[in-house]
């Protein structure tokens, strides 16, 4: 039997220990790194359009059966009470005190059919409670290509159109009128011949289509997409570009579960893969676990809670959202201090902790410091570089005294002391200043994201 959670816990002495230490490494999306360059690939669903290969990171986690979606309201924090069959949403869930487990899509494939698609962290989660409660379902996992069994394929494609030609380019492939679609609903399409489903959706805060269907057919709609963009500037985006897409739909990918403590979490981690706990990277430092939870208000997710039924954590995060909660915020990072963290691995001494490019997140989940006047205000999450607007940019959750664009702050950045994960090298703290801009910091995405 594979090593637990609970009991890899108990062997280092503590969850935090665990994560800080672990050698898990940073989010890998398994597909070629880039095409032409990320730079270009980033410009792309700004410009024209780009086609995102998204088969090879996430996870799905098919559900089906008669107490599907009992299941489901029973755990997510959404309303469910008009949730149709071709109709999507970000499922949300949180542990029984009210903290945040993670997110992740839920598509409503037909009558009592369902697939999660997102990090191992919510799917874990909602697997485990329909399997240990009284729940008529089934499930069908389909991990991640660095997870799934040598020679085995994902079961279905899943390609991601984002940009201004996005539409032209659907029209013209598929040779009819693009029906008008909400956000966040799907629609079906012909390509080649083949039946496309299609989910209205944009991961860089762009407009965009999310394509699926089988995986044996994933090729033939690939070279389909790819002859129907010439002339319209396509660009196939790599694994740099699209890891840091993220960055200008404000979206966190994965905060840490609160999952290490609470009620019915021991049983939890002992059901849970010691391989599926992630690592913890950043400045933000403390023994207790619990320090590091966030509530679905600090990550802007409160237009996703309804209290219109029961759920886990329900009393919980009704408190929670009665009290103070923080903003999220974009933060971007002063040039200046970042050329001069760049510039310490060429002068003499111990350099500051290497800055990747386009994303320079080093861990799973990455937790820094938010100070204002020398105190701390919040925490900086995934961070990186968005070309379009040439900044360098974290998302943050921070206290809403500091949340005001123009408000500036600084993010400590580096581990003190250094920990033991592959990525973390030899190195030394520094503070960069920032300022708090909104999140999505790009005007489209704040304003027309989500229009219909």
């Amino acid at each position: 039997m594979p090593e637990s959670v609970f009991q890899a816990i108990s062997r280092v002495g503590g969850p935090v220990e665990l994560l800080r230490n672990a050698q898990a490494r940073p989010t890998i999306f398994p597909v070629t790194p880039e095409f032409t360059n990320w730079r270009s690939e980033q410009r792309a669903w700004r410009d024209s359009v780009a086609l995102l290969d998204q088969s090879h990171h996430m996870t799905d986690l098919f559900i089906s059966g008669p107490d599907a979606l009992r299941l489901l309201s029973d755990i997510g924090v959404n309303s469910f009470a008009n949730f149709q069959v071709d109709n999507a949403k970000q499922f949300v869930a949180v542990n029984h005190e009210g903290y945040l487990i993670g997110d992740a899509i839920l598509f409503h494939l037909a009558e009592d059919s369902f697939d999660l698609v997102g990090w191992f962290m919510v799917l874990d989660w909602v697997q485990y409670i329909g399997e240990t409660g009284d729940y008529d379902v089934t499930f069908e996992r389909d991990a991640n290509s660095l997870m799934r069994a040598p020679g085995e394929n994902p079961t279905l494609y899943r390609y991601e159109l984002q940009g201004k030609n996005a539409l032209t380019l659907m029209e013209k492939v598929t040779g009819v009128p693009v029906p008008p679609t909400r956000f966040f609903h799907m629609t079906t399409f012909t390509i080649d011949g083949l039946e496309v489903r299609s989910l209205r959706h944009g991961m860089a805060g762009q407009p965009g289509f999310e394509l699926f269907g089988p995986w044996e057919e994933g090729e033939r709609v690939r070279s389909a997409l790819i002859a129907a963009g010439d002339g319209l500037d396509l660009a196939l985006i790599g694994s740099k570009a699209y890891s840091s897409a993220n960055l200008e739909s404000a979206w966190v990918p994965s905060p840490l579960p609160a999952i290490f403590t609470g009620e019915g979490m021991a049983d939890y981690l002992r059901w849970l893969p010691a391989a599926r706990a992630g690592s913890l990277a950043g400045s933000f430092a403390s023994d207790d676990i619990e320090d590091y939870y966030l509530t679905p208000y600090d990550l802007g997710y409160g237009r996703s809670v309804a209290f219109d039924h029961d759920f886990i954590g329900r009393a919980a995060l009704e408190r929670h959202a009665a009290g103070p909660v923080r903003a999220k915020v974009t933060l971007v990072w002063s040039p200046e201090d970042v050329a001069a963290v760049q510039r310490s691995l060429l002068e003499p001494g111990l350099p500051a902790k290497y800055i990747d490019f386009p994303k320079a997140r080093y861990g799973v989940y990455q937790v820094d410091r938010v100070l204002a006047g020398g105190k701390d205000v919040g925490i900086s999450h995934d961070v990186g570089y968005i070309t379009g607007e040439q900044v360098f940019v974290s998302l943050a959750s921070i206290d809403a005294t500091h949340a005001a664009p123009g408000t500036e702050v600084a993010v400590v950045w580096g581990e003190e002391p250094n920990s033991r994960k592959p990525a973390v090298e030899a190195h030394r703290q520094v503070e960069i200043r920032a300022t708090v801009q909104p999140a999505p910091y790009s005007s489209f995405a704040r304003e027309a994201y989500r229009k219909d």
